[in-house]
């Protein structure tokens, strides 16, 4: 290839030399050191006498077939003057001795690159013939293209410099490089195996050719970059990755974007932007000059599809989310090793990108590496909680589970409740997906758990565990940030909060839910009215939520009939029994903290109706009595500790409530 270039470049070096010796014999003092600083007056009347002119140029051997530069000038659709030109301004790039011709036959050694009137007579053009000129005009193809810099703007159009980009130059080197300029911009996304079919898709982007627009809308860790990769493939195309997040934030998108299509063009490549939510809002001016690009463009994200977004109407389709072989298998291949785990159970509950599944096998092999340990499971939850977005921890409390189910007192039937809860969330891909159990009605993949029960039962504490055994954070919504006075601000502030948890694999708790998902009433005035469409809306968002959401209320009673019928579960937490609490205070006080003879936990569990988080909060304050005083925890510690509680909680202490321990009260 670059053979050929160079003899290309020989036979344009033989048309410059006839150039430059017709100057010289008319030149009558070709070797002036100081050519083009000034002028004498000989040289004004040579200028006079005798315009300028080239022998006429000899025709070059025309490019094969398959040399860079003829796959070029296919491509970007160049005449056979544009190839000229192109030539003229590249070889300064190929030998530096044409510098000094250029710098000779511009009669300026400043100037040491061919002008455009240079240029056009190097082709044997008069500088005024309209055609030619046009060939170097602002929308003609070497310029619209990328392929040429017209520099020195502020000269007449026949002394401005021509130059040729560096990628360009490169380019014809046979260096495939991309492009430096697009390193910001740039995305990896490349084919994976097990994305679907997309022979179908292939099809379309051969038939359309460099009309083709495309648009994969997709769900929580849907697979549609690979899939628009392996469908570009499939047509015969490499793929150019955008993100588009970091397109929106770059300094000058729109040369960003003319260096996008000239990289397309070279390599023959379609681009796969993703995701389209980072601009459709804020910049919808970048996907119209993406769509308007004439190179195969798909287009990836969850939003549906606005017309607004380009001028001719792109082929919809619905891009999958990989099964789970195909998550386990691409996990292993990005791990780099053997990893003897049943990787496709640990990874279920998780909802990610092939693009995510490979950055968490890597994040899990390193953390194994730190701890100089082989990966195990928890290694590659971690890897797969390390890829949630930070957005969520700016609406929401961030919880990382820290406790397990033998950490919990339940009754049977609740904690298999919870473990049921697990269980649709481990296996919802399969159930709602590849058996489709849940048709219509524009339903996500979500499940939606209320924990009903009075304050301390132990909701929160049970949706940590169920976020500890699927592997996931937990993230606590705090009202005060949600609720507004103002009409609509409500929802605002929900939707934030529910767009940024379809961004996150993690559990999302609302706490005291039935402030925000209370009953709609009868509409008596204008404050009811706005009540129940807030209401109606959050009945639509919980419905499409793909996410794990649990509801936590001390009044089931209060909830909106009509979100219960849309919960998955509904999972009472009822107050301790006897036996419960004894296990409680076992568990509370643990196992480090100096237990005196005289500790009677039985008569405890019996004497009081405590909740699990009463009993939680008197451990705590009966260990700081035990601190204080130095010595083990006494009975007389503890009923102190009780009794602090239920002033706390406005109970009056009975006499009779205390038993033999009443007068060990203050």
């Amino acid at each position: 290839m670059t053979v050929e270039l160079l003899s290309r470049a020989r036979e344009m070096e033989v048309r410059i030399r006839r150039a430059v010796a017709a100057r010289r014999a008319v030149d009558p003092d070709p070797d002036d050191a100081f050519r083009g600083l000034y002028l004498t007056e000989e040289a004004v009347e040579r200028l006079l006498e005798a315009p300028r002119a080239f022998p006429p140029p000899e025709p070059l051997t025309p490019a094969s077939s398959t040399s860079r530069l003829a796959r070029l000038a296919g491509a970007f659709g160049l005449s056979a003057l544009d190839v000229d030109i192109l030539l003229i301004a590249l070889l300064p790039d190929l030998d530096d001795r044409f510098e000094a011709f250029y710098g000779y036959l511009n009669d300026d050694v400043t100037r040491r690159r061919p002008s455009a009137g240079l240029a056009l007579g190097l082709c044997g053009m008069p500088h005024a013939d309209r055609e030619a000129r046009a060939r170097l005009g602002e929308r003609a193809p070497l310029r619209a293209g990328g392929l040429l810099l017209v520099e020195d703007r502020d000269r007449p159009f026949l002394g401005r410099a021509l130059r040729v980009p560096d990628r360009v130059t490169a380019y014809l080197l046979g260096d495939d490089t991309p492009d430096p300029r697009l390193a910001d911009v740039r995305a990896p996304w490349g084919t994976v195996r097990g994305v679907g079919d997309p022979t179908a898709l292939a099809r379309f982007l051969s038939s359309s050719g460099d009309a083709a627009l495309v648009y994969l809308q997709e769900d929580q860790g849907g697979a549609g970059t690979a899939l628009a990769a392996s469908a570009l493939e499939a047509a015969g195309r490499g793929t150019l990755g955008v993100d588009l997040s970091l397109l929106a934030e770059d300094p000058a998108p729109a040369e960003a974007i003319r260096c996008l299509l000239r990289e397309a063009r070279l390599t023959g490549a379609g681009l796969v932007g993703a995701p389209v939510d980072a601009v459709a809002r804020e910049r919808p001016g970048l996907l119209r000059a993406l769509t308007d690009l004439p190179v195969p463009v798909a287009l990836v994200g969850r939003l549906p599809w606005d017309a607004a977004w380009s001028t001719a109407p792109p082929l919809l389709v619905r891009a999958p989310r990989l099964g789970p072989e195909a998550r386990a298998e691409l996990w292993r291949e990005s791990a780099g090793e053997d990893v003897p785990l049943p990787v496709e159970s640990v990874l279920a509950p998780f909802l990610l990108t092939p693009e995510q599944i490979a950055r968490s096998a890597r994040a899990a092999v390193q953390k194994a590496s730190l701890e100089a340990t082989k990966v195990t499971a928890d290694h590659i939850r971690q890897g797969a909680r390390a890829q949630n977005a930070a957005g969520l921890d700016r609406l929401a409390r961030r919880i990382e589970p820290t406790v397990t189910w033998t950490d919990l007192v339940l009754p049977p039937d609740t904690e298999t409740q919870l473990r049921e809860l697990t269980a649709r969330a481990r296996h919802r891909d399969h159930v709602l997906g590849t058996w489709s159990m849940r048709p219509g009605g524009g339903r996500g993949r979500g499940v939606a758990a209320l924990f009903a029960g009075d304050s301390g039962t132990g909701k929160t504490m049970s949706a940590e565990v169920v976020a500890a055994d699927l592997g996931l954070d937990l993230y606590t919504v705090d009202l005060a940030t949600v609720i507004d006075k103002y009409v609509g601000e409500t929802e605002k502030n929900l939707e934030r909060i529910f767009t940024e948890a379809a961004g996150v694999n993690g559990v999302l708790l609302f706490d005291e839910a039935d402030a925000v998902f209370g009953k709609r009433s009868d509409v008596k005035d204008a404050h009811d009215r706005y009540a129940n469409v807030e209401s109606a809306y959050l009945l639509q968002r919980m419905e499409s939520f793909d996410g794990l959401a649990i509801l936590a209320t001390n009044l089931r009673a209060n909830l909106d009939d009509a979100f219960t019928r849309r919960l998955d579960l509904i999972v009472d937490f009822p107050v301790p029994d006897a036996p419960q609490r004894l296990s409680l205070w076992d568990r509370t006080l643990g196992p480090n903290l100096p237990r005196a003879k005289d500790l009677d936990l039985a008569f405890c569990a019996e004497a009081f109706e405590l909740s699990g988080g009463n009993i939680r909060s008197i451990a705590v304050t009966a260990a700081y009595l035990a601190a204080e005083a130095g010595a083990p925890l006494t009975m007389a510690m503890l009923i102190h500790a009780i009794q602090r509680e239920y002033q706390k909680l406005g109970r009056l202490t009975l006499a009779s409530e205390f038993g033999p321990y009443v007068d060990l009260l203050r």
